[in-house]
């Protein structure tokens, strides 16, 4: 454990998105000393007990971790409560409560921090208003609590930001530093989702999602960057954001925090990225597998090519003018190749060698739920991946056949997040998805939420895939799409299993019939 923290500070009553109760609140950490005392430290330092709702939340679960090593008391609450962030939770000894009750927050609990998918009527946030409990968003714990005086280095981006993040770390790790990082997802170099690093520098995923009810930003605001990845921009959370204009303008804005001495490391390939760079006053370093896009913007650019598969490796060249190194990296896909060139680079300006820089890069294990294989049942190969948008599914099945040559593909997709449960992209996941042999789409999660005429038509999307000359099924329930796997796939296939939530835990249930089965 660290060293605990002589004070705990209370809340600043001036930042400018917390509501008006909270400036009002006196309270503060008056419970401290006795959460202090419950958690076997004596009375010496002034701690406190923390509250988290939705705590299952990645970037949630994460901060809770580090709440705790850090030597807070924890608790949280949730309604959605699977692995791994539940898994990680149990592990890490913090007791988890649900549904949402008034009562799961403890009576010494000092603070309360509220992540971004709870609402201002939630009975657990109305509790903590009643008792005068200062809230806090993640975002906001998260650079109180552990970025003050670290360097922090921010990825964000429409693709990429967990691998590229965790990938990072990882590097910064292996090559001897003791960085701080926060990863939205489990990185499997490491045995859990963050680090509380006594290094210099700080490692986060930057969301482009909005912070929590009471401050409607984006989350990577808060961070206060030094050096930001930029890894992609395209249209998503069409919940939140009206247009790709509007979604650009949040980009610009963490653009616009880099200092004049920091670094914006950007992607190319992405028109709408070139044109937000623009905005950076600080120095900005291009990549790209088509070097002409960034030609005429300024600043340096790599080119990211050949990428080609080799083994169990992805291997590219990065070369700019005269210099050119070689990589390899375990994840498949162009899209990998990318990030790992963004990681090279931010490598290069922190004072690494290629030689180093591609050490690091090759002992990269990769994301659980990110082309992750759960095992082999009878020659069926069964990967789980986190894909939910358009180009992800596309990039993803891409990768998979490029990995996996010679195997069938059956891509098993469930439209989960705010933007595919939309039609805004229809027609596209039609086109992504037909990248495989086989298709099977299940029914639109939490549908009677979206209204109808806004809503993802899935049966359509199984009908333009099959209007491509693949095989599609739509299939609204999980039993039905693991009895249609069990009875039909054949030594040699492999199912790719898309979602960006629990699915209905499809993982376990297609495992288990795979193995009674055979």
């Amino acid at each position: 454990m660290l060293p605990l923290d002589r004070s705990v500070p209370g809340i600043d009553r001036r930042a400018p998105h917390q509501p008006d109760f909270l400036r009002k609140t006196k309270r503060g950490f008056k419970n401290a000393s006795a959460a202090h005392s419950r958690c076997g430290h004596g009375g010496a330092l002034p701690l406190t007990n923390v509250h988290m709702i939705a705590a299952c939340g990645v970037g949630m679960a994460s901060l809770a971790g580090m709440l705790k090593e850090k030597g807070f008391c924890v608790t949280g609450s949730d309604v959605n409560v699977y692995p791994p962030m539940s898994t990680q939770l149990t592990e890490l000894g913090i007791p988890l409560s649900s549904p949402y009750r008034a009562e799961n927050i403890p009576e010494d609990a000092g603070l309360v921090i509220v992540g971004n998918a709870v609402s201002r009527d939630n009975p657990e946030c109305l509790e903590a208003v009643r008792r005068g409990l200062p809230l806090l968003s993640m975002p906001q714990a998260v650079a109180k609590f552990f970025m003050s005086g670290k360097e922090s280095i921010v990825v964000a981006g429409t693709h990429g930001k967990t691998t590229t993040t965790s990938l990072l770390a990882w590097c910064l790790f292996h090559l001897g530093e003791d960085p701080s990082f926060l990863v939205g997802g489990v990185p499997k170099n490491f045995p859990v989702s963050y680090r509380v690093g006594a290094g210099p520098r700080f490692v986060i995923e930057g969301d482009e999602y909005d912070t929590a009810y009471f401050d409607k930003g984006p989350k990577f605001l808060h961070y206060q960057p030094k050096i930001v990845l930029l890894t992609s921009i395209e249209f998503d959370h069409a919940d939140i954001y009206r247009d790709l204009s509007h979604l650009k303008e949040s980009f610009r804005k963490l653009v616009r925090l880099l200092p004049p001495d920091g670094l914006l490391i950007a992607c190319a390939d992405y028109p709408d990225v070139v044109s937000v760079a623009a905005e950076a006053a600080s120095p900005v370093v291009f990549y790209a597998g088509n070097p002409p896009a960034a030609e005429g913007h300024g600043g340096d650019v790599w080119e990211v090519g050949p990428v080609f598969e080799k083994g169990e490796y992805t291997r590219f060249v990065l070369k700019r003018g005269m210099e050119a190194n070689e990589f390899a990296l375990r994840l498949p896909g162009r899209h990998n190749a990318a990030n790992a060139a963004a990681t090279a680079i931010t490598l290069k300006h922190l004072g690494y060698d290629a030689k180093r820089a591609a050490g690091a890069l090759a002992g990269y294990s990769g994301v659980r739920r990110r082309q992750e294989e759960l095992g082999e049942f009878g020659g069926v190969l069964v990967v789980d991946d986190f894909a939910h948008h358009p180009t992800a599914v596309r990039e993803t099945i891409r990768a998979v056949r490029a990995r996996y040559p010679g195997r069938r593909i059956i891509a098993v997709f469930e439209p989960r997040s705010n933007t595919s449960r939309r039609k805004i992209f229809q027609k596209e996941f039609a086109e992504a998805l037909s990248g495989a042999d086989s298709v099977i789409v299940s029914g639109v999660y939490g549908a009677e939420k979206i209204p109808p005429e806004e809503r993802l038509a899935p049966g359509e999307v199984a009908a333009a895939v099959l209007a491509c000359g693949k095989e599609a099924l739509y299939l609204p329930e999980v039993d039905r799409i693991v009895d249609r796997l069990v009875a039909t796939c054949r030594p040699g296939d492999l199912v790719l299993i898309m979602s960006n939530g629990g699915f209905g835990s499809i993982q376990g249930k297609l495992a288990h019939r795979f193995s009674i089965d055979a």
